[in-house]
């Protein structure tokens, strides 16, 4: 099968259909073909990174490892995708903040005001915690991690400028269902709102809800330049996200064939984060064109508060854990 077919909703369909969720052989050749699913459309920069990683592994193991791709939930919602990973039905995913359903320490992925940088984030991977964090994780869940993305960081939207804490004194803000997020704007002096994604462009528009966060890529695919003015860069959440499969499906192939699978990794994350800087250069170059207004805030003020709140909300061996990565 040529890569540009991978990842045909209808194909994929079929597939799935006629197999009920075993692996679609590429080709004749292919000794190991596992499935990996994915939340993100084909676009993302995410989805052309795994056809990326089954272009290498076609290339270097001479067809004997595939990947099948499958963009956009058509396997199922993350938590189901997982499930399904842990059940030996599908192989692969990429996830992060959701595997804390399993593993505590899967939350650092995604929390507020725990990373400082970009620097930070490359430190804390390159470390013995996280060398840490992915250990646990697959004790935990049974997932092994082959590599990680960066993403875009989170920012609050507004249709007044916040450039200090003391300006969000009553502001509504959507967050999603996450303990450390409310905890976050709370101490803040926001009021947070959790809700579901799909209701938050309306509720803006409607004014339930008079703010929301989220990375440029979110904003811009949700229009919410039509219903909020300003920007305001407060990169509360520096964040990754994890590529798994199930380590018995990993432990099923090989050595010789291992270790060429997590070089292709290693690849794949760095053909990602070139395309993930070149988009986020893009979005903010849209969403100025489309009339949001970018506002730089006291960062070091969130920071101080926001960090303190979300320490403050963890248990014993989380909080050890916060610090050490605070001190990188």
């Amino acid at each position: 099968m040529k890569i540009q077919f991978i990842g045909n909703p209808f194909l994929a369909l079929l597939c799935c259909l006629s197999l009920a969720f075993s692996s679609c052989k590429k080709d004749d050749k292919a000794e190991f073909v596992f499935k990996l699913g994915h939340v993100a459309n084909e676009d993302h920069t995410w989805h052309r990174a795994v056809l990326y990683f089954d272009s290498l592994l076609d290339i270097r193991t001479d067809g004997k490892v595939r990947v099948n791709v499958y963009s956009s939930e058509q396997i199922g919602k993350e938590v189901e995708i997982i499930r399904s990973i842990r059940a030996g039905i599908a192989d692969m995913t990429i996830t992060a903040g959701t595997l804390q359903n399993w593993s505590e320490v899967a939350a650092f992925s995604d929390m507020p005001f725990l990373l400082r940088d970009t620097d930070h984030l490359l430190a804390l991977a390159k470390s013995e915690i996280g060398t840490y964090l992915q250990a646990t994780i697959l004790e935990q869940t049974g997932l092994k991690v082959i590599t990680y993305f960066q993403r875009g960081p989170r920012h609050l939207t507004s249709n007044r400028p916040i450039r200090r804490p003391e300006d969000l004194n009553g502001l509504i803000v959507r967050v999603p269902n996450v303990p450390s997020y409310a905890v976050a704007w709370q101490a803040l002096g926001a009021k947070p709102t959790p809700m579901a994604f799909s209701e938050v462009f309306t509720s803006l528009q409607q004014g339930t809800v008079q703010a929301q966060e989220n990375p440029l890529a979110m904003i811009s695919s949700a229009n919410f330049s039509e219903v909020q003015k300003y920007l305001n860069l407060t990169e509360h959440v520096i964040s990754w996200v994890y590529v798994v499969i199930g380590n018995e499906q990993f432990l099923s192939m090989p050595e010789n064939l291992r270790i060429i699978f997590l070089e292709a990794a290693k690849d794949m994350q760095h053909y990602e984060h070139r395309l993930f800087l070149e988009k986020e250069k893009l979005l903010r170059k849209e969403l100025e064109e489309d009339g949001m207004q970018f506002i730089e805030v006291e960062h070091d003020k969130f920071q101080k508060i926001g960090a303190r709140a979300v320490y403050n909300s963890l248990g014993n061996e989380m909080k050890k854990l916060y610090l050490k990565i605070q001190e990188l």
